[in-house]
Order: C-alpha cells, then structure tokens, then sequence
C-alpha cells in the first residue's frame, strides 16, 4: 500500500521549491518535541522553510526550517505535516491537501497493523 501519490506529491514538491523560503507555524506538539531536542534554542512561533525534501512513501515531504539561524549546529528538519501554513499562500490549499490525505493514510496503514 502506498501513502503518497507519486506525481502529485513531486508537482507539489517543485512548486515549493519555486516558492521557498514559506512561512510556517510549529504546531504545539512539535514545539514541545523541539524544545526537548534543542534545549536552550529559542523556538519562534513562526519560521522559514528553507528546504523541501522527499524522504520517500515512508517519510513524506519534510521541510527545513531556518530555527537558530544560518550558523545552527542543529538542523531543524520536519514532516511537513506538523507544520500549519498561512491560508494566504499560494499553495495552501495542495499542501493542505497533501498533510490530510498523508495523516488519513498513515492512520489507516498504522490501524491495519502495519
């Protein structure tokens, strides 16, 4: 069983990519999972992803965000489904798409014992 759609997901991957750096919020989840990771970093509320990448049906699309600047010994890298985006941007709505379609998938695959 496959979770992504491989030529949407790729068609989503280049648009962002075209579109970066794209704000993003943390959701609270992750900020606390940071916070435990990187203690001592300070964790904005909002972020730039500056990366997009493709970690395969397993690892979706994940992004990497610009937390504790260019000369960070820590990179930030995330499932994009744990990031909320702006309404306003271009792409919200594929993204949007995207992360439920992605979460309703790995529910499914994980409820089936997988």
């Amino acid at each position: 069983m496959t979770i992504d759609d491989p030529g949407k997901t790729q068609r989503l991957l280049a648009e962002m990519k075209a579109l970066l750096p794209l704000e993003a919020r943390l959701s609270p989840n992750l900020s606390k999972v940071l916070s435990k990771q990187a203690p001592g970093t300070r964790l904005p509320a909002r972020c730039m992803v500056t990366e997009v990448f493709y970690m395969g049906d397993e690892g979706g699309i994940t992004c990497r965000l610009d937390i504790g600047g260019p000369d960070s010994s820590t990179p930030f890298i995330v499932s994009m489904t744990h990031l909320d985006f702006d309404r306003r941007s271009p792409l919200f709505r594929q993204i949007d798409s995207y992360c439920r379609h992605r979460v309703k998938k790995l529910r499914k695959h994980r409820d089936r014992g997988f």
